[in-house]
């Protein structure tokens, strides 16, 4: 495939900047049949990897005291809107050692950066 083929991907202006460790509330867009409605996953971003259209990152949320684990293509149209609850101050890129954890062990610091 030659250079001319290949199409932009534009980046989702819905998608803020986040970093692993941050608390982000994911905007999914479900189809169920023929209606689409839109389904929020809240979680923390326990990994981000890649660039370009193949990006992608990981969110990590406890429900009903299950740890559950949503990957997500940074770039998929799917994806409707990703937004940063909290900032969250980690001192690595892949946050595995969360699974691992529950509870208060599992907490995340707040960061204080803009």
């Amino acid at each position: 495939m030659d250079a001319h083929h290949l199409v932009r991907i534009e980046p989702n202006p819905k998608v803020q900047d986040f970093r692993p460790g941050d608390t982000v509330r994911v905007s999914i867009r479900v189809t169920e049949g023929d209606r689409q409605r839109t389904q929020v996953f809240e979680g923390v971003v326990i990994r981000k990897r890649g660039s370009g259209p193949g990006a992608s990152f990981t969110v990590r949320r406890i429900s009903h005291e299950v740890g559950v684990e949503r990957t997500f293509l940074l770039y998929s149209p799917t994806v409707e809107a990703v937004a940063v609850v909290r900032r969250g101050r980690v001192r690595r890129a892949r946050l595995y050692y969360l699974r691992g954890r529950s509870g208060r062990a599992a907490r995340i610091k707040e960061a204080r950066r803009r």
